[in-house]
């Protein structure tokens, strides 16, 4: 094996590549057949270790394990090079971050003999309030390989496309600074927009949306506003004259790429008749960078990031939209090694048993997990009162239960949804609008067509409240 690649880093490389890709974990067959290759062991003998029959493995598991591993990638993998593929993304998902840019980050996520350790010295760093935005530069950015290694490589791909999915709160916009980051180290022009800060009017019309986005991009881009209204012609549609302004104004003028960042584009959902124009506009742009015509070396100079946190549920035309093209990332919660070295980080002195505490009541949440963590090294309150009042209106996440609990009272409908998941442990499938609105706060892990409840602490805190709130209503 890769000397720098253990069996452990290399399932859990390979599980965060197919979690982002498809929401969900391996199965167990497929991380015993994993765990046998990187061991150096055939199919025969991987099957004798685990009570299957080698055919199964070798004729029904094994390739379809390797064709989603190929996707999720987006290389070939096979038994033979699985090795050399686990190594080489174990390798990038390290490499951005060691650059002049970055002085203060220190990542020990991949390195096995810092994973555990809790006592090994690490540099002074300023604990940020959770509250603020984690930057790249941050010494509190946690990674979680191989993400950002994938993500950076597709940026470099010609009209590259990537959507970053995840509920509210698990470091989708901080994954997102870091691709743009590394964007501006190849070189790249980068604008970011963040949709929730343009007015509400703005949405009222699709002219007025689409003079907006252009001027908003002009204005990131240092150009003057004066070239939109210029270059708008009544005589053409609002989606032929947004097209021709990217082509004539920022496509053209420069052989350097764009990389152009959609924040908190959940709010064009609020939006249908806006939302659908301006999604099939944006599956146009991409698509047109892949046709072999005049146009293509143009569009193939722009990298779309779209950032969103809950599943479409406005209806788009399968064909129209961006959502089923590119690369999909669904942001994971962070593991539990993760979360020791958030701990070391914070300079505290946590037990084996704490830190599963934390994990069994926020299940790896990267929000809920920071602020308990600066509560405690920063405030100096003690574990035992952190714990003991979590769930409850006088604990650290008071403000942030209370806030799901006004919106879910806002929507009986929806609470009811959640009841229904809170009662078991097992999966519930429930009408996909609410599904997606669970999700988007946080309350639930979509699984297919069925959802599950996302962590203890909200269970905890969620059964008496909406007993009592549904029972009075």
């Amino acid at each position: 094996m890769h000397h720098s690649l253990t069996t452990e880093v290399g399932l859990q490389i390979a599980d965060a590549a197919i979690f982002s890709t498809t929401s969900r974990h391996l199965s167990t067959i497929e991380a015993v057949i994993l765990e046998g290759v990187l061991q150096g062991k055939k199919y025969g003998e991987i099957a004798v270790d685990s009570g299957y029959s080698p055919e199964y493995l070798k004729n029904n598991v094994g390739p379809k394990l390797w064709k989603l591993l190929s996707e999720s990638f987006g290389e070939k993998v096979n038994k033979k090079n699985l090795v050399a593929v686990l190594a080489r993304q174990n390798q990038a998902s390290g490499m951005s971050l060691q650059l002049a840019e970055y002085p203060n980050y220190t990542d020990n996520s991949t390195n096995p003999h810092t994973r555990d350790s809790f006592t090994k010295p690490i540099p002074e760093v300023a604990i940020e309030s959770p509250q603020k935005l984690t930057s790249p530069n941050s010494a509190l950015y946690v990674k979680r390989p191989p993400i950002e290694g994938i993500c950076c490589r597709k940026l470099e791909e010609p009209g590259a496309l990537i959507r970053i999915k995840a509920p509210k709160q698990m470091g989708k916009t901080s994954l997102m600074l870091f691709c743009l980051a590394h964007a501006r180290q190849q070189g790249y022009r980068t604008a970011t927009l963040s949709l929730q800060r343009a007015d509400r009017a703005t949405f009222t019309d699709l002219d007025k949306f689409l003079r907006w986005f252009c001027t908003a991009v002009s204005h990131q881009l240092g150009l003057s506003n004066q070239s939109v209204e210029e270059t708008w012609n009544t005589l053409y549609g609002s989606k032929s004259n947004c097209t021709n302004y990217f082509e004539d104004c920022l496509l053209s003028q420069t052989d350097v790429p764009l990389t152009l960042a959609l924040d908190q584009v959940d709010e064009v959902f609020l939006y249908p008749g806006i939302g659908d124009e301006f999604f099939s506009l944006l599956r146009s742009w991409y698509e047109e960078a892949s046709y072999d015509n005049s146009k293509s070396k143009l569009w193939q100079k722009l990298r779309i990031l779209i950032v969103h946190s809950t599943e479409v549920y406005v209806p788009l035309d399968i064909n129209r939209s961006p959502f089923n093209v590119g690369l999909t990332i669904a942001l994971p919660p962070f593991t539990k090694d993760q979360v020791r070295d958030l701990v070391q980080r914070h300079k505290l002195d946590l037990s084996e048993t704490q830190v599963d505490n934390l994990m069994e009541l926020l299940s790896g949440h990267p929000y809920m997990m920071r602020l308990a963590l600066f509560h405690l090294s920063q405030r100096g309150e003690d574990w035992q009162a952190i714990f003991k009042t979590a769930a409850t209106d006088a604990g650290i996440y008071a403000d942030l239960l209370r806030r799901h609990l006004r919106y879910l009272q806002e929507n009986p409908e929806l609470a009811q949804a959640y009841q229904q998941v809170i009662k078991t442990d097992e999966l519930v499938e429930l009408e996909q609008v609410a599904a997606f609105k669970l999700n988007s706060m946080g309350l639930v892990n979509l699984h297919g067509n069925a959802v599950v409840n996302s962590c203890e602490l909200y269970r905890r805190y969620f059964s008496d409240q909406l007993k009592s709130s549904l029972s009075t209503s």
